[in-house]
């Protein structure tokens, strides 16, 4: 298993990164190999001055950065030797299992749609993130980011991948799927939720439960929610505030502290050939360590083969 890390992306980058890469480096099997996409020598420098060994990591030298602000599209195209292009060109090929980076989000989708593509089927990929429930454990929210404007076939496939990532993945047997809307009756809604739900409805693939209110996102109503990339990436906004407005006041609470963005590493971009997953700009080691260790995860449970099997 080869699981790649872009060291160049993101706020704190390399050093988070390279930090993150060791600490995740002592988890897992010897068979487990973290490749590097970076500067070789001056990563290869900084694991050293971190006081951990560079023979336990894989290299591939690619010294160009896309920055933030760059355009996705013509930045990948304009930067071959950049990190996130070394990184997919590496995927495509299968020279390695994953990919992950905290750095340029359009880069990553942009790498995603067009070098290793979406699984046949699949109309469009989803990013997934996880929401803390009150009492334990956390649910899967998808779309958020990835398609601002959806249809009702789109939101219908969301469902499938997001019930085998939760099934898979985190081990959720037969999870719940909830519709995002604003009512629990079937006829609530605006077009696009009034359309998707006959579809869910009629889905054979999920475990499919009605709608859930916004109020239902941190109890034990569903496993899994459903709705668009424009309402799903306001919501993962509002939810990441929680954690912040926490340490603001003063106060440490056990519910608030699992909003804390660390615990999950990253989102992953559901519907493509392969594992890619997304870190957030200010990752710290902890959530580059995490993300290391969900790409395994992903890769283990063969969850690409399953999606596969399911759009097939």
């Amino acid at each position: 298993m080869k699981i790649g890390l872009d060291v160049l992306g993101g706020d704190y980058a390399p050093g988070s990164n390279v930090e993150g890469a060791i600490q995740a480096q002592k988890l897992l099997d010897e068979a487990h190999r973290i490749v590097l996409f970076g500067d070789e020598k001056a990563t290869r420098a900084d694991i050293e001055k971190a006081g951990a060994d560079p023979s336990k990591f894989d290299y591939v030298h690619a010294p160009e950065n896309i920055s933030m602000h760059e355009h996705p599209t013509k930045a990948i195209s304009h930067k071959p030797n950049s990190s996130i292009a070394k990184g997919f060109e590496l995927l495509k090929k299968g020279e390695i299992d994953s990919f992950s980076s905290a750095g340029n989000t359009g880069a990553m989708l942009v790498g995603s749609m067009f070098s290793i593509k979406t699984i046949p089927g699949v109309i469009r990929p989803a990013i997934a993130t996880n929401v803390p429930k009150l009492k334990e454990g956390f649910g899967v929210l998808l779309d958020v980011g990835a398609n601002a404007d959806c249809k009702p076939e789109m939101l219908n496939q969301f469902a499938i991948l997001g019930s085998i990532y939760a099934e898979h993945v985190y081990g959720i047997a037969s999870p719940r799927v909830g519709l995002l809307n604003i009512g629990e009756e079937e006829e609530k809604g605006n077009n696009l939720t009034i359309a998707t739900y006959p579809l869910l409805k009629e889905n054979n693939k999920i475990n499919f439960i009605g709608n859930a209110e916004g109020r239902d996102l941190f109890s034990d109503h569903a496993d899994v929610v459903v709705c668009d990339g424009y309402t799903g990436n306001v919501v993962l906004k509002l939810a990441e505030s929680f954690y912040v407005v926490t340490l603001k006041k003063g106060f440490e609470d056990s519910f608030f502290a699992r909003f804390n963005y660390e615990q999950y590493g990253g989102s992953p971009i559901l519907g493509v050939n392969a594992p890619v997953i997304i870190g957030h700009g200010i990752s710290t080691p902890k959530a580059i360590r995490n993300m290391i260790l969900l790409s395994r995860d992903m890769i283990a449970s063969k969850f690409i083969e399953r999606i596969k099997s399911a759009f097939n």
